[in-house]
């Protein structure tokens, strides 16, 4: 079995990305891995030269900044580097370089690979996700952060990233078969120093929308307002390796008092009903469980 690891990253510094940490979780799997790196205003690409493996594979991107609607660029760049795979490999482990898989998992997700290497039923593999928020103590419980999407994949091209990049579907327009599995992503993309989220938040939201809706809706400031928020939850588990030195030098604080959560009057009805049945009603499920 061989599998391919991809990604993509842009102005990694600029915006703290733990893109080094992304990449390092996946290799005990991989064969290879393909960054696109775009072109940056910072050392992204001497960043990723960095790392100390011979299976990295970088092709140097121009991202498309005019794509401004939906986030469609990150999708463009996320199939720049899976279309880059070898053509040879059975998977493709897809990383954004904000996740990060814990080294408990890795046996796991490759016994997974191996069961399902000859299935052609199933299209890829579906992970669970822990949504970190203001610092790596609290994630995120409310309904509104994703709690499942597609990582591993099968090497056919007729598989594409869809929409800002955050699943995948079959040309034409098919939802993936797939497997879940008892394996999580840490997605630490809301855990940054306050001045580089925020702007993170200024710079990213031009992917989305325009000039006009940024001027109205993204407050201008000097760091982000991590107190904004609905519902929290403390972490129990531990953080993967490759993370702990990154861990051990943030420098600031957040503090959230869980008894103080907040719901709206539609999310406490879904969290009734889910309470009853399991069901989460209007849950976004891009992909087909088998």
């Amino acid at each position: 079995m061989r599998v391919s690891g991809f990604t993509f990253i842009r102005n990694a510094v600029i915006y703290d990305y733990p893109i080094v940490e992304a990449i390092r979780s996946i290799l005990p799997l991989c064969d290879e891995v393909v960054v696109a790196v775009g072109k940056s205003e910072d050392e992204t690409l001497q960043l990723i030269k960095s790392i100390p493996t011979k299976k990295i594979k970088i092709i140097e991107t121009q991202w498309d900044d005019s794509l401004r609607e939906g986030g469609k660029v990150l999708a463009e760049e996320t199939n720049k580097a899976f279309q880059a795979v070898a053509q040879d490999s059975d998977w493709a482990f897809y990383i954004q370089g904000d996740e990060v898989l814990h080294e408990q998992y890795i046996e796991p997700v490759r016994k997974a690979m191996e069961l399902y290497k000859d299935d052609p039923d199933i299209d890829g593999l579906l992970f669970n996700y822990l949504h970190f928020y203001g610092s790596y103590d609290y994630v995120g419980e409310s309904f509104r952060w994703y709690r499942r999407e597609i990582r591993v994949i099968r090497n056919w091209k007729d598989i594409f990233s869809y929409k800002d990049a955050q699943g995948f579907r079959k040309q034409p327009n098919n939802k993936l078969k797939v497997k879940p599995l008892d394996a999580a992503i840490h997605h630490y993309g809301w855990v940054k120093d306050p001045r580089k989220m925020q702007k993170k938040q200024e710079d990213f939201n031009k992917l989305w929308r325009d000039d006009a809706w940024i001027e109205k809706n993204v407050a201008k400031a000097g760091e982000f307002n991590y107190e904004d928020v609905d519902a929290l939850t403390l972490f129990q588990g531990t953080h993967p390796e490759v993370m702990r030195e990154r861990i051990a030098r943030i420098n600031w604080k957040f503090d959230h008092d869980i008894s103080r959560n907040r719901y709206s009057a539609k999310e406490k009805i879904k969290r009734w009903i889910n309470s009853f049945t399991g069901m989460r009603i209007g849950e976004y499920q891009n992909f087909k469980i088998i």
